[in-house]
């Protein structure tokens, strides 16, 4: 037997295949740093502005007592390296050391609340960022979800959730430490001018080290970002209890787990083919700073030995170095951070301000609460990277209680047509009208208020038995409405058979929940269309998981309601579309066809063709 093939190698082309890194210069890398920092104050200061007043607070007080912390020492020091007795020296020493414990006793306080802080802001932070990409996704227009690269730059956005969760915190630390140095730089400055710059250079081949590895770190993040999405889609459909069986008795288990692994493998490898640039940065930068960092205690011990600054004062500018080198070190460490994050979050705000364009922006008619006539005149509908439209010049009028069937074979655009009838689609050409509203000019929630839809891909939503009939949106606080809706289509029995009826959490995989057939889980989502009770009622393939009694169930009902509403069935079992007053055959995106069953089991055509080939199975 041959090996099995590998997975596919992903590569994408357009805008969204270009690292928006690649061309980006050092200093415009470091220019991000205070958007990012501007961005963050303002998230912050959005969920919770107590929080961030306690931070900038803290801010202040860092400074102060790294101000006075420095400054009382060079005053200690002067009393303790001077002359006379060591009594005399000690109580001279003394105010300035009680003032040394006191400013690093407000610096432990202030770091204490900063992180108190920090923990107020993140959480919510990490909701309002959740929320937004979730709403975001929800909200865009269906076509979006086909767009070329759109799920990839929704991967992408996801990792910016993740990292938000550090971004306060990488931003309170840099400016600490950024307060921290500027007092210790003070401070050194004062002690002699040719300290500073020579501290600076000292740290910042660190600061490019950390800069340049995040830069990589991205690039190949963002080279594996389809492999990534693609493994994590998989990954689901291979652990998913409901497709265990398949997977089991298809003998899948050993090829999905190879793919999952080479899949894994090829993300690693582009990881560790960077690890040795990123060697290779640190290396370089590391050693460029020791040499700066040896001149500069070369300096301060010339300084000293020549008498340049006297030995309190040497003493001090120890003191200072280390404290500098630690807030420069800090400064840059989360420096680098922050930038990183930044790449992360840019492009999460890439994809919300997408899927903000992609949003609908329709019109704000309202329609009716009760429909009369919904009208298509000549429309046409093409899927994005498609060649040809799949709904191509349809034109038909629906009518208040009329029963109509849309029939043909797979691909012919029933289920498009449906989805523009909705207003789910609109479409690119003609109109499609619900009492000469054009749904293009209208609300698409009023659109919706007035549509019961039963998808061919249905939700089994990990809600309770209740819910999934309301969908969270129920109409009386008791539950006669939603039992009325289950009796509709037969499921009283399985319902009160359930461990705790209508609060039975339909989700096997949680403690406590329970599961459903196919069949049961189909007949509850023609309930939940059935308690909407709305002007317009699509039912695709309602029934192709049903036994004959809930097959026969569902009909009965949908005849029962038709006066009162406008329904649409598509199917591909022939049978079914008896019940129609109309029905509709389709093929390459076309109606070619309609009329009644009768009529057109004996007209020759394609719906004829197919009640044949149906018979002779």
């Amino acid at each position: 037997m041959p090996p099995p093939p590998p997975p596919a190698d992903l590569s994408f082309e357009g805008q969204y295949a270009k690292n928006p890194l690649a061309e980006a210069s050092f200093t415009k890398m470091c220019g991000r740093l205070p958007t990012v920092l501007r961005h963050t104050a303002r998230l912050a200061w959005a969920v919770d502005r107590t929080a961030v007043v306690l931070l900038l607070a803290c801010q202040a007080l860092t400074g102060a007592s790294a101000t006075l912390l420095l400054a009382y020492t060079a005053k200690a020091m002067t009393h303790l390296l001077g002359t006379g007795p060591v009594s005399e020296r000690l109580h001279a020493a003394l105010p300035a050391l009680i003032v040394v414990t006191a400013a690093a006793g407000v610096g432990r306080i202030s770091s204490a609340l900063s992180s108190y802080a920090d923990g107020r802001i993140t959480p919510l932070l990490m909701t309002e960022a959740d929320v937004a990409l979730v709403s975001a996704v929800c909200r865009v227009e269906a076509s979006t979800y086909g767009e070329d690269g759109f799920s990839d730059r929704q991967e992408a956005a996801e990792v910016g959730v993740t990292r938000t969760r550090m971004l306060v915190q990488d931003a309170q630390r840099f400016m600490a430490s950024l307060v921290r140095m500027i007092a210790a730089g003070g401070v050194i400055t004062a002690l002699h001018w040719m300290m500073l710059p020579l501290l600076l250079l000292a740290v910042l081949p660190a600061g490019m080290g950390a800069v340049l590895s995040a830069r990589v770190d991205y690039e190949t993040h963002y080279a594996n970002v389809g492999d990534r999405n693609v493994r994590g889609t998989m990954r689901w459909w291979a652990t998913y209890s409901r497709y265990g069986d398949e997977v089991r008795a298809n003998g899948m288990t050993g090829y999905l787990i190879y793919w999952y692994r080479a899949l894994s493998e090829r993300i690693d490898e582009r990881t560790l083919t960077a690890a040795p640039r990123m060697l290779r940065i640190v290396l370089a930068t590391s050693a460029l700073g020791g040499v700066f960092l040896l001149g500069t205690w070369a300096t301060l011990a010339w300084l000293a030995a020549t008498g340049r600054v006297a030995l309190p004062i040497a003493a001090t500018a120890v003191v200072a170095v280390q404290t500098t080198l630690a807030a420069l070190s800090q400064f840059v460490i989360y420096g680098a951070a922050l930038f990183h994050t930044s790449l992360y979050l840019a492009d999460m705000q890439s994809f919300l301000d997408t899927a903000t364009e992609r949003a609908p922006k329709r019109g704000k008619l309202t329609i009716p609460g009760q429909v009369e006539e919904i009208r298509l005149d000549e429309v046409v509908y093409q899927y994005p990277g498609k060649d040809q439209p799949a709904v191509n010049g349809v034109s038909l009028t629906l009518r208040r209680g009329e029963i109509v069937a849309i029939v043909g074979e797979n691909g012919s655009g029933k289920s498009t047509l449906a989805k523009l009838i909705t207003g789910i689609l609109l479409a690119d050409k003609g109109r499609v009208r619900w009492d000469g509203a054009d749904l293009a000019d209208a609300d698409p929630d009023s659109v919706w208020s007035r549509t019961s839809l039963v998808p061919q891909n249905f939700a089994c939503w990990p809600l309770r038995v209740r819910e999934n009939v309301t969908l969270g949106q129920p109409k009386t606080f008791d539950d006669d409405l939603v039992w009325a809706a289950v009796d509709a289509v037969g499921m009283r029995e399985e319902v009160e058979k359930l461990p705790k009826q209508l609060n039975t959490l339909l989700a096997r995989e949680l403690f406590g929940g329970a599961e459903l057939s196919g069949g049961q889980w189909q007949r509850l989502v023609c309930a939940r269309a059935l308690y909407r009770k709305t002007p317009l009622l699509i039912l695709d393939e309602p029934t192709s998981q049903m036994d004959p009694r809930g097959e026969h169930q569902i009909f009965l009902e949908i005849k029962r309601i038709a006066a009162e509403r406008m329904t649409i069935v598509v199917t591909h079992q022939l049978e079914n579309a008896r019940l129609a007053d109309r029905i509709l055959v389709m093929r390459d995106g076309r109606v070619i066809e309609q009329g009644g069953y009768e009529d057109l089991a004996h007209a020759g055509g394609l719906f004829a063709e197919l009640v044949a080939l149906a018979k002779d199975r």
